[in-house]
């Protein structure tokens, strides 16, 4: 028998049925072939009723349908010889058939169907000789008590299994059959069963169609329910990235502004301030600002309604940047001269006739080299650095090259994000990124960024400020 198990609330989506997952051929007759075997019931859901996903129920249903199909067998061929005179034999070979369509229906509907049909129909036809002899009232007829208890089985596992449309189908075939086996039969003696044993199926067919339909509703309430509960983590996690982006809006921003703004005022407290307390104190409100730059991208991030695309950049060639003002290869050179303060010695050069990008390219092409140069500073302390930005008709070429750093450094405590935020920016423009050892013990970033997107209109100049 099969093992048919209901849909749990952990397991929403029904399995593949047999047969599914078969390569069909490339036509147009492939979702009409695929129609054709869910109507036939070559592939049922695996949730129908009455099958349970407890086992004991499962077993007790199959026990059902066995001794069901027992006794119709037994119990059908003993009726139908003494109501029919029929030979034993004969008799018990047609409830045997009776209750082999019984069995059958619980994995091949439509063929049950047939079967039992057919075999109900032969044995009315050997049976009606026997009527002319009887006397009256005469026995049941066409549809004996076996025979009609057999049918109503088959109808109530093929209502189950098989869509509400093919059930009325059969249902109208069956009734036809009968009209036409009691509309020959002009002589004899009976009780005609045609009218009750047609009610008695549309009864089984709707019962069998309810318990389905109840089904379905079940397993679309429990998909219904899933969606429901991803949607309320989701805004669960869109509320909690908010209150993240507040404190730090509140906190930190704060705190980075007084550092600017202190940054700023302490030239004029001091009498004649030497030049180095002013170089420092620039620098000190210079990394202040880029800061709180760095922060307002942040927070964006965390505000953002789509933590797929968290930058606002979209999808490959769409050039789409956020509102904030980001960064851009104007800006390599200030990036590259506080690596050099740091204690790097960094060289740079260009490659190429210099042209404008794409917004996502120039930003995605600043946060590389930024990385890759941070990776220098913490891996390779006193090496020596080498930056190249090439400029080629197919896209952006970005080559950051360190040597082996003067002194051995104890292994980095981080988890690699940095390197696979570089290969994310990339893939996301439809770039790539590779990182690897030197020969002589360095590191060689190279990361390549197509350059045939064309730039978004921008109100900013090149050095990233916002022009009027």
């Amino acid at each position: 028998m099969p093992n048919v198990d209901l849909v749990t609330p952990a397991d929403p989506s029904p399995s593949p049925a047999p047969g599914e997952g078969r390569q069909l051929p490339a036509d147009g007759t492939a979702p009409l072939r695929r129609r054709l075997r869910a109507w036939l019931g070559e592939a049922p859901t695996r949730n129908t009723p009455p099958f349970s996903r407890h086992r004991w129920a499962r077993l007790l249903t199959y026990l059902l349908i066995g001794w069901t199909a027992l006794a119709i067998a037994l119990a059908g061929g003993a009726d139908l010889t003494g109501s029919y005179d029929l030979a034993h034999p004969v008799a018990l070979l047609a409830t045997s058939l009776q209750a082999v369509a019984i069995v059958l229906a619980v994995r091949r509907p439509v063929p049950a169907w047939l079967l039992s049909l057919a075999a109900a129909a032969v044995t009315a036809l050997l049976a009606r000789p026997h009527l002319e002899t009887v006397r009256p009232p005469g026995p049941n007829w066409p549809w004996s008590t076996p025979v009609l208890l057999a049918h109503m089985a088959v109808l109530l596992l093929f209502a189950l299994r098989i869509r509400f449309r093919g059930t009325i189908a059969v249902l109208l075939v069956t009734a036809l059959v009968t009209y036409v086996l009691e509309a020959g039969m002009d002589t004899g003696h009976y009780s005609g069963t045609g009218t009750i044993a047609v009610a008695l199926f549309a009864i089984a067919t709707s019962v069998g169609g309810t318990l389905r339909s109840r089904q379905e509703a079940r397993s679309e309430l429990v998909q219904q329910t899933t969606i429901t509960a991803e949607e309320r983590a989701r805004r669960t996690l869109l509320e909690e990235r908010s209150r993240i982006a507040r404190e730090l809006h509140d906190v930190v921003a704060h705190h980075m502004s007084v550092i600017s703004i202190q940054a700023q005022v302490a030239p004029h407290l001091v009498k004649d301030p030497s030049d180095e307390l002013l170089e420092n104190l620039a620098g000190i409100r210079g990394n202040a600002l880029e800061a709180l730059t760095e922060l307002r991208r942040v927070l964006g991030v965390l505000r953002s309604e789509n933590p797929e695309d968290p930058y606002g950049l979209g999808g490959p060639g769409t050039g789409a940047a956020p509102d904030a003002p980001q960064p851009t290869l104007a800006r390599l050179d200030a990036l590259i001269e506080n690596t050099r303060a740091a204690g790097l010695d960094v060289t740079a050069e260009v490659v190429g006739e210099v042209r404008p990008y794409a917004p996502g390219v120039e930003l995605s092409a600043y946060r590389i080299v930024q990385e890759a140069l941070s990776n220098a500073l913490r891996h390779a302390p006193g090496s020596t650095v080498h930056v190249e930005v090439g400029h080629f008709p197919n896209g952006l070429h970005l080559v950051v090259a360190n040597s082996a750093p003067r002194y051995p450094v104890p292994p980095s405590p981080g988890a690699g994000h940095g390197l696979l935020g570089m290969r994310e920016r990339a893939a996301m423009l439809g770039g790539h990124v590779t990182a690897e050892r030197t020969s002589g013990g360095g590191f060689s970033v190279t990361a390549f960024l197509p350059g045939d997107i064309a730039p978004a209109p921008s109100d900013q100049s090149p050095t990233g400020e916002q022009t009027p």
